[in-house]
């Protein structure tokens, strides 16, 4: 993204930041600032809060407390702008099963207006490596296949942000390649990146920053240039035994 296109400071900002259901706090007044261009990689166990997190961000979920902006953007009065400059690729496909892959992504280009819908299908498409299922129901594509259908979609409008939830679930390491390249590949420039995962070693190779989330809220943040991976475990280990 050229930055005269960029919106706000910060790509993501995040002040104060809570979420709760019913008694139990799953967001504890969390602070976070993701740069333009930035690939953050923010490691938790199960119940840190990292899913909660991503839909907060997407707008799926509504935050109980704080303040969210998104490429300038306000979460609570720009939702619908926001959508349109983040691509989102969870553990779960979301998609349309009853329609085949080439639909759901039709679907998702008119939703958001996406110039030269069919060639810019085919591009997708043809980066994620899905050309020849396109026309297959999403029901009987694998767990596998059907995740590479998900990151076209969410690439499919070419957004700035990235929002990814545990991506690289069902995918095996020829899958993990393509999600790099895809997220890399951008009419726009170097898209900023925030992703959520268990797993230290595959987020570590994606990733040029880390937090680590615990109770809640992010209990370490670094550069991967300034640490090797053997620490981060270590510090790993130790902020999440102590959760």
């Amino acid at each position: 993204m050229n930055t005269e296109d960029r919106g706000g400071s910060y790509a993501i900002s995040i002040r104060a930041l809570s979420k709760t259901f019913g008694s139990e706090m799953a967001i504890r007044k969390l602070d976070l600032t993701v740069s333009w261009g930035d690939f953050l990689v923010i490691f938790g166990p199960n119940g840190a809060g990292k899913t909660t997190l991503i839909k907060i961000l997407s707008t799926i979920t509504s935050p109980t407390n704080g303040e969210v902006s998104i490429a300038g953007f306000d979460l609570k009065s720009d939702s619908s702008l926001i959508r349109r400059n983040i691509g989102v690729v969870s553990h779960q496909s979301q998609l349309y099963q009853d329609l085949s892959a080439i639909e759901n992504l039709r679907f998702h280009g008119k939703m958001f207006s996406v110039p030269g819908l069919e060639n810019r299908i085919m591009e997708v498409a043809d980066i994620v490596g899905i050309k020849s299922i396109l026309d297959h129901k999403t029901s009987v594509l694998s767990h596998g296949m059907q995740k590479r259908v998900s990151i076209a979609r969410a690439i499919l409008h070419d957004p700035p942000i990235m929002l990814l939830d545990e991506p690289e679930t069902s995918l095996d390491q020829e899958a993990l390649s393509v999600l790099k390249n895809a997220i890399n590949q951008s009419e726009r420039g170097q898209r900023t990146v925030l992703m959520v995962t268990h797993s230290l070693e595959r987020g570590w190779a994606l990733g040029d920053r880390i937090a680590i989330l615990a109770r809640g809220n992010i209990v370490y943040e670094n550069n991967t240039a300034s640490l090797d991976q053997s620490t981060v475990i270590e510090i790993y280990n130790d902020l999440v035994g102590r959760s």
